[in-house]
C-alpha cells in the first residue's frame, strides 16, 4: 500500500548539515521537475519584493522565506515526516514512533509537496516555502508541471493500493492514475458533515494508528477489513473511489 499526505505550511527548522540530493528521494523519476522547481524558488530568493508578491507573504512571513529558499541547495535535511508540523503531523508523532514504525511509513508514506513532488516520509528534505497554488517565475504552472508526470511516477511504481490521504489542491499536482486502484478519503462526522480541522487530526491518527499496527494491506476491501477489526470508521460511499473517515472530534493519543 502506498499511502499519500498532503504537506504543512509550517515547518520544523533545522536538520542534518548534509546538501539536499533531490534524485536519491522515492520517485526519483521526478529530479527533472524538482531541480527546475529548486532552480526557480534560489532565483526569486534573490528580489524580496518579488518572494513578497508571489508567495504572496506578510513581513513576518518573508524573512524566514528568504532564509529557506535561497538555500535551498546548502540548507540542513531533515526526514520530510519529521520537517512538517500542524495539526496532522501533531496527530501522526512521528517522532515518538519506534524504530519499526518508522520504517513502516518510510516503505508506506509519501507526502505530496509543491517543489520537490511527492517524497519519501523518510526521505531528507530542507525547509522551503511555497504552496501549491503558486505561480512561480521561470516556470510553469505547477499543475502543468507536476500532474502528468506525477501520474506516469505512480504507475511506474505500481503500487497494489493506494491510499489518497491529500487535499484536493495537491491531488490535483499529481492526479493516481485509473489503472492504479486507490480511495481518496474524505473526514466527516456520524452525520455526513465535512470537517476542517479534525480532518487533519484524524487522518495523522489513521495514518499513526496504520504505522503502529502495519497491517497487511493490498485493497480497498482488505484496509475497509483492517478498520472494522480495529474499530476505525472507515466507510464506502456511492460516490466511486471516495471513502469516509468518521470522526467528531480528536481523541487522545495512547
Amino acid at each position: 500500500m502506498m499511502i499519500l499526505l498532503p504537506p504543512s505550511e509550517t515547518k520544523r527548522p533545522g536538520g542534518k548539515r548534509v546538501p539536499a540530493d533531490p534524485a536519491s528521494w522515492a520517485l526519483s523519476g521526478l529530479t527533472s521537475q524538482r531541480e527546475q522547481v529548486l532552480d526557480a524558488l534560489v532565483a526569486l530568493a534573490a528580489d524580496a519584493e518579488a518572494t513578497r508578491r508571489v508567495l504572496k507573504l506578510s513581513d513576518k512571513q518573508l524573512a524566514e522565506a528568504l532564509h529557506d529558499n535561497a538555500g535551498l541547495r546548502t540548507a540542513a535535511v531533515m526526514p520530510a515526516v519529521d520537517r512538517y508540523t500542524g495539526v496532522l503531523y501533531d496527530a501522526l508523532g512521528a517522532a515518538t514512533l519506534d524504530g519499526y514504525a518508522r520504517r513502516w511509513l518510510g516503505a508506506h508514506v509519501l507526502v505530496h509537496s509543491a517543489p520537490y513532488g511527492p517524497v519519501g516520509a523518510l526521505d531528507p528534505i530542507p525547509s522551503y516555502r511555497l504552496g501549491a497554488g503558486a505561480s512561480v517565475p521561470g516556470l510553469p504552472a505547477l499543475r502543468r508541471l507536476w500532474a502528468d508526470a506525477v501520474s506516469a511516477a505512480f504507475s511506474a511504481a505500481a503500487p497494489d493500493f493506494v491510499l489518497d490521504l491529500r487535499s484536493e489542491a495537491y491531488a490535483d499536482l499529481g492526479p493516481v492514475p485509473a489503472e492504479v486502484p486507490s480511495a481518496y478519503v474524505r473526514v466527516v462526522t456520524e452525520q455526513g458533515k465535512a470537517l476542517n480541522h479534525f480532518n487533519k487530526h484524524a487522518k495523522g491518527e489513521l495514518v499513526r494508528r496504520l504505522a503502529q499496527e502495519r497491517p497487511k494491506i493490498g485493497s480497498r476491501r482488505t484496509l475497509l477489513n483492517w478498520a472494522g477489526r480495529a474499530g476505525v470508521r472507515l466507510r464506502e460511499t456511492v460516490e466511486t473511489g471516495i471513502l469516509e473517515l468518521v470522526t467528531d472530534q480528536p481523541t487522545a493519543r495512547k
